[in-house]
């Protein structure tokens, strides 16, 4: 501040992430965005909550707000397992360290500082509170909890991507406007009198079940989520309204997604695309692993149903230039460590670039969660040539030797058959130059499941597009003479999978030769829709009963179907299988033999095997990266 000349700032942020100035971190886009239309603007990450608060008020007291920026994870996703325990290590601080951040973040600084300067604003953003701004089931908690304003005592929460409305904020803000008088910026969330509801309570707003009546009916609690998930997913969208104890939570509609022009003004910000210097000669994992990568759009149309993407970024695809593009792969290219190899040139999905719908008048009445589930939108384009074209002329570069699709591939777009040639053959060159030329030894795919009625649930493809996807990968292996993997995806205990499904799995992965290491267990995180039904027990769009594996034994009956090929659980897994009446599997998975464990350094398929050296970083670790970045 003395170096600028600044003896106040505008805005303070608190983040719970280490400080890395780069577009793929929350608290830096926000700070840049902010710092680009005039605001002075500072970032205190991973502040001490202990003691006496020094942190919180070595800065002073800004003169608009405080702004809370919890993390590009929730925070209990980031610190525990699905079954409760710590995780290895904090991916998004220093060296991995899990004392850098509290539980709830969000809630823990707003608390704070509201003890130190109440009479200062404090604004929420990010997932954390993004996906808790009506009532929402907390398995960490294992309660409902409502509205994170009613737990932090902030004054107004920032939904989704930011950065349109934390300007306009600043704006209302700088004109004299109390904040608690600011309530018709759309993409926020406020709690208010139900008097001082703008132009009151109409017959264009969704009134939800109350925070109360949730609690005493899980029915209702499910019909909430079908609303609220429709509304976060549509181009004109309702205002939502719940009442929770004695006040009302009042969702504004979203803002329209962004333009090209106005995705690459964000992106084109002067980031160092570095960490802070005070990290020097420190590791941040979450850093390491995207460093060299690209984002090349916002959005994601698939509405998998454990997955918060579309809850937080919506569905609609917003496409950043091939010129702006370009520009962040030549800073990425000036990079020290730098050797030619870009790690992942993709988005919350990798193949979906440049898709949208063919009639926009559709898509504006449109309130699909999915545009490809329970099949394919007859009016998506699929057309894969725009982003052939930003692969070629990434790879033309001089400097860059190979750009690497690290990001899920949707394999059902690619064996969509169109109505149009031209889509289709631009579908084949894609499959044949993402695994000849963009796959790093590993392409990883998510078929999550291998049962139909889970597929459906999870919103997934059928597990024979998968099988169909894997024999075009193996047929351009052999033609290309490559020893390339493909790396699936799977998930135990999802709401509608039985012990019995995963025996199925067992058997079907088996018959594939693969031998499972990239899975993990079903982990309820707030607004989705697997988690409200796991929690209510009722599909929110059918109302229908749905069973869930719940327990701690429950969860690891299904888990073990995961490790088959391991002579430790051969015995269990066989008295499973009488159990639930499979025996007839029993053959299936071991031969009716005595089973003797292969030698994974020699014997195991090297096609087919995920390598031991990738256990470090957990499957766990990429697919909440991959679900929640």
């Amino acid at each position: 501040m003395e170096l600028r000349g600044w003896d106040e700032l505008d805005i303070i942020l608190f983040s719970a992430d280490a400080y890395v100035d780069h577009p793929s971190f929350g608290a830096a886009v926000i700070g840049r965005v902010l710092e680009a239309n005039g605001w002075r603007v500072a970032i205190v990450p991973q502040p001490d909550w202990h003691g006496d608060f020094r942190d919180f008020k070595k800065l002073g007291r800004p003169r608009l707000f405080f702004g809370i920026a919890p993390g590009c994870m929730d925070s209990m996703v980031n610190k525990y397992t699905a079954n409760r325990r710590l995780r290895s290590e904090d991916a998004y601080s220093p060296d991995g360290r899990h004392d850098c951040r509290p539980e709830y973040p969000t809630i823990v600084y707003s608390r704070i500082l509201k003890q130190l300067y109440p009479d200062v604003p404090v604004v929420l953003g990010g997932i954390e509170a993004s996906l808790r701004r009506l009532t929402h089931y907390d398995y960490w908690q294992d309660q409902l909890r409502p509205c994170i304003l009613c737990d932090s005592g902030a004054d107004i929460i920032i939904y989704g991507m930011g950065e349109k409305p934390i300007v306009r904020l600043c704006d209302e803000l700088v004109s004299g406007k109390p904040i608690a008088e600011i309530k018709d910026i759309p993409q926020t969330v406020f709690l208010t009198n139900k008097e001082d509801i703008p132009f009151g309570i109409t017959d264009d707003d969704i009134v939800l079940h109350s925070h109360t009546a949730c609690l005493s009916n899980k029915k209702f609690q499910a019909e909430n989520f079908r609303h609220i998930e429709e509304e976060s997913n549509k181009i004109h969208a309702q205002r939502l309204i719940q009442e929770v104890n004695g006040r009302y939570a009042v969702v504004n509609p979203p803002y329209p997604p962004m333009t090209t022009a106005e995705l690459d003004a964000s992106f084109d910000l002067p980031y160092t695309r570095l960490p802070h210097p005070k990290y020097k000669n420190k590791r941040i994992p979450a850093y390491e692993m995207i460093k060299h990568s690209v984002n090349i759009h916002r959005g994601c149309f698939g509405g998998c149903a454990f997955c918060t993407i579309s809850a937080h970024q919506g569905k609609f695809i917003v496409c950043r230039s091939k010129q702006s593009i370009l520009k962040e792969v030549r800073q990425v290219m000036q990079l020290p460590d730098f050797k030619g190899y870009l790690s992942d040139l993709g988005g919350p999905s990798a193949n979906m670039y440049g898709m949208e719908g063919r009639n926009k008048n559709l898509c504006e009445r449109c309130k699909r969660p999915s545009c490809i589930h329970p099949q394919i939108c007859p009016n998506l384009n699929t057309d894969h040539s725009r982003l052939l074209d930003i692969y070629h002329a990434v790879d033309s570069l001089p400097g860059i030797k190979k750009s690497f699709i690290g990001s899920g591939v949707r394999y059902d777009l690619l064996l969509h058959q169109s109505k149009d040639e031209k889509t289709n053959q631009a579908a084949r060159q894609y499959t044949r130059e993402l695994i000849t030329r963009h796959v790093s030894g590993r392409l990883k795919v998510a078929p999550e499941h291998t049962c139909d009625n889970v597929l459906r649930l999870m919103r997934k493809p059928s597990f024979t597009q998968f099988e169909q996807f894997k024999q075009i990968f193996d047929q351009i292996n052999r033609e290309q003479n490559l020893r390339q993997q493909i790396i699936p995806y799977f998930i135990s205990s999802h709401p509608g999978c039985t012990e019995a499904d995963m025996a199925e799995l067992a058997v079907k992965t088996k018959e594939l030769d693969f031998h499972l290491e990239q899975v993990q267990d079903f982990t309820p995180t707030p607004m989705t829709v697997s988690t409200e039904t796991w929690y209510t027990g009722y599909d929110p769009y059918t109302l229908e009963p749905v069973f869930s594996a719940k327990t701690p034994r429950d969860k690891q009956a299904q888990r073990q179907f995961f490790f088959w090929y391991k002579p430790e659980e051969r015995r269990n897994i066989e008295q499973a299988l009488r159990r639930i009446h499979r025996p007839d599997l029993i053959g299936k998975l071991y031969n009716n033999t005595s089973f003797k464990f292969k030698d994974q350094s020699s014997k195991f398929s090297d096609h087919h095997r995920t390598s031991n050296n990738r256990k470090n970083q957990s499957s766990d670790q990429r697919g909440r990266n991959r679900r929640q970045r």
